[in-house]
């Protein structure tokens, strides 16, 4: 009886040491469902958890690029319409050929409701040269005293001075940067606007002989003879277009350039509210007369701003196959576990598991991965919007591939702006992207026989 004692309280003993599974669970304060859920996906370095890093990996790049790529985009907008704003008046006034009564009309336009100031300007291509460099910029005959009220160009000079007294002129800083030129130096400009009177001249040259013929020659070098400004100022916007395509110089010289006499080739004004221009621009045409028209900023710019909302809206549908391309990779990988753990189903459903307790355990893999994907995506994504510029810099240094290039968007840096409702959405839809793809398997393997289960080899 003692020898056979020892045994039973040997075991009692051994029973009394031995950790209960149960109590694991209840110690660990899980439900059933997220214990084996979690269970499940820790690696085993088997083939369906590498299927499972890389479904988490895809949904985090998905994340990831959407949050850059729209965050760019509705900078690249914003970014746009402030360079816009910023250079160009919120309402032009202007005419199919000259305006002459611009006094006149310009006295009507600051009476009007909602107007700041006015201004004159003239504006066209010219022909300029600097040591044998030619290009065709545009040129922009302003007053400054008046200008100033209508666009501020002081803060855009980056050097030199906004000094456009006499024959003066100011130039962004690509087109300075092309022609090689500095503050100081002395710049040829050649007119188209006086092609029509180098062709009569020419015409009556050769009709002409003697005394004539000498007249017509002096008369066609009058015409033909450049204009030499003195380079005073160089500015910069920060838009490319601006930049490396605009030529400041006074107005009287404009006029000259193209024969216009005292007349402009329109008025600039600005309003109260650059969004509310458009209202401004109707109570300005009921004094205007054909010809003459007024355009808005928008109106002006309307093709750019509606490429970029079409390109915003493309970009995000597209990419969002990025994530339902990784959701699909979790739902094969759920496939995977549950034909792997159809025993364990059938056990599960043999002790008593409801069909939403075992929905529960695979639908909670899908869950995780999809969550632990999101939120991995959501810092990467916020992280390199913050470094944006330096990994382009990096990327232009070291591989010598421009993701960015200014000439072709028109912007020195690449502009971008969180807006906390797209991220929010990104998110939030890449996450029930997620649990919509693992709800199926986990609701097919909920709905096997226990004992079909039970007898799986």
């Amino acid at each position: 009886m003692i020898w056979s004692g020892e045994p039973a309280r040997r075991s009692n003993s051994l029973l009394e040491k031995q950790p209960n599974p149960g109590h694991r669970i209840a110690d660990l304060k899980l439900p059933f469902s997220v214990f084996l859920a979690l269970r499940y996906l820790k690696p085993k370095r088997t083939f369906v958890s590498i299927i499972t890093l890389i479904s988490m990996f895809g949904v985090m790049l998905g994340v990831t690029v959407l949050i850059v790529v729209i965050s760019v985009m509705t900078g690249f907008d914003r970014e746009l319409r402030q360079k816009v704003v910023d250079w160009d008046a919120h309402i032009l006034v202007g005419t199919e050929d000259v305006l002459r009564n611009w006094r006149d009309l310009s006295v009507k336009i600051r009476n009007t409701p909602g107007v700041v100031g006015t201004a004159p300007y003239v504006q066209g291509p010219v022909i300029v040269e600097f040591r044998s460099q030619r290009l065709a910029p545009m040129i922009r005959g302003i007053d400054p005293a008046e200008e100033e009220k209508v666009v501020p160009l002081k803060r855009f000079i980056k050097k030199g001075a906004l000094d456009l007294e006499g024959e003066s002129a100011v130039l962004g800083v690509e087109l300075a940067r092309k022609l090689r030129i500095d503050v100081g130096d002395k710049l040829t400009i050649y007119s188209p606007g006086n092609l029509g009177e180098i062709l009569d001249g020419i015409k009556e040259l050769e009709k002409s002989k003697g005394e004539n013929e000498r007249k017509a020659v002096d008369k066609l070098r009058d015409v033909v003879l450049p204009k030499e400004l003195t380079v005073t100022g160089i500015f910069e916007t920060g838009h490319y277009l601006h930049d490396s395509e605009f030529l400041l110089v006074p107005i009287f010289v404009g006029q000259e350039l193209y024969g216009l006499g005292d007349a402009l080739h329109g008025l600039t004004v600005k309003t109260d509210d650059p969004y509310g221009a458009d209202r401004v621009k109707r109570s300005i045409e009921q004094f205007l007369e054909p010809p003459e028209y007024a355009q808005t900023w928008i109106d002006m710019n309307s093709q750019f701003f509606e490429a970029v909302r079409l390109e915003r809206t493309v970009m995000f549908f597209l990419l969002f196959f990025i994530v339902v391309v990784a959701a699909f990779g979790i739902m094969n990988t759920l496939i995977t576990v549950t034909v792997q753990k159809t025993r364990d189903i059938g056990i599960m459903k043999a002790i008593g598991a409801n069909i939403w307790q075992i929905v529960c355990v695979f639908l909670g893999q899908g869950i995780i991965v999809g969550l632990f994907g999101t939120l991995a995506g959501l810092g990467s994504g916020m992280a390199l919007v913050r470094y944006r510029n330096e990994f382009s810099r990096w990327l232009a240094s070291t591989a010598h591939i421009e993701v960015f290039p200014k000439q072709v968007y028109q912007f020195s840096e690449i502009p971008a702006v969180v807006v906390p409702g797209d991220v929010a959405i990104i998110c939030i839809g890449a996450f029930l992207i997620c649990c919509i793809f693992a709800f199926l398997p986990a609701y097919r393997a909920a709905r096997l026989d226990p004992v079909t289960a039970l007898r799986y080899e």
